[in-house]
């Protein structure tokens, strides 16, 4: 059982990710994997397996969060339930082949593969970067590839997609508020695919720390989960009282300096 200071963490964080997800209209998952990493390092859990924890307990909680946020996008009709159909078994498949295959990387090399990513988003956003739409969707084939592509990256680094399946419905001719809204959905089966995975893949494992399932830390998830969904409304509210442009460049900073932090790390 973690002691009573880490459970206020976990709140407290749980707090700023919902606000910050509903703010910046970026997944949780972004700030929850590093924050974990740290936290789980503090508490001296095994170095061999403490990115596929951090992962697989982001993944577990955006199963909740997702739920909350396409409910709204739905109730504003944003959500466009025909791309989510279409695009969902390759994001089952992908989802779950990439947990089955991070249960089975060393932690420096996720490590690695997370820091990347992180600078990838950054810069996107620091830069404003959106892809040209100069295409359509694509057909079953294209969308199930589209999926599997962007469940296996996700589950790779324990966020919801929508920093990958935004773009992919920019670039073909969707509007941007029905991409991030369509994103939003997506986002769900992603996690419970990715949840699932880290679970299965984690049974058995030697040095699970005490109150886990799988590589999901039970504590961690309930503290985060639990308050984010409350707290991330907030943030979708202040959304439109805020310069967010100004403070989407101020955040990619601070997931730039992130970044370097875990990059430092490495060696």
């Amino acid at each position: 059982m973690p002691s009573l200071s880490f459970l206020l963490a976990y709140l407290v964080f749980g707090a700023i990710a919902g606000v910050i997800a509903g703010l910046l209209g970026v997944g949780g998952g972004i700030v929850v994997v590093p924050a974990l990493y740290w936290f789980f390092t503090a508490q001296g859990f095994s170095q061999e397996l403490i990115m596929q924890m951090a992962l697989g307990t982001s993944l577990a909680a955006i199963c909740f969060t997702s739920v909350s946020s396409f409910r709204a996008h739905h109730r504003r009709g944003a959500v466009l339930w025909p791309i989510v159909k279409s695009i969902t078994p390759g994001i089952l498949v992908g989802t779950f082949a990439g947990s089955c295959l991070a249960a089975r990387l060393p932690t420096g090399f996720l490590k690695g593969f997370f820091v990347c990513f992180l600078y990838y988003v950054s810069i996107q956003m620091l830069l404003n970067i959106k892809p040209k739409p100069t295409r359509q969707i694509p057909g079953r084939g294209g969308m199930f590839g589209a999926g599997a592509a962007i469940g296996a990256v996700s589950s790779l680094v324990g966020i919801g997609g929508g920093t990958l399946s935004v773009p992919f419905m920019t670039w073909c001719n969707i509007p941007i508020h029905a991409a991030v809204g369509t994103s939003a959905a997506i986002g769900f089966p992603i996690a419970v695919a990715g949840a699932l995975g880290y679970i299965v893949n984690g049974f058995g494992a030697d040095h699970l720390p005490p109150m886990s399932l799988g590589y999901i830390s039970l504590p961690a998830l309930v503290g985060i989960a639990a308050v984010s969904i409350l707290t991330a409304p907030y943030g979708a509210k202040l959304a439109h009282k805020l310069p967010v442009g100004t403070l989407k460049r101020v955040f990619a900073l601070f997931l730039l300096a992130m970044a370097t932090r875990m990059l430092w790390s490495l060696f």
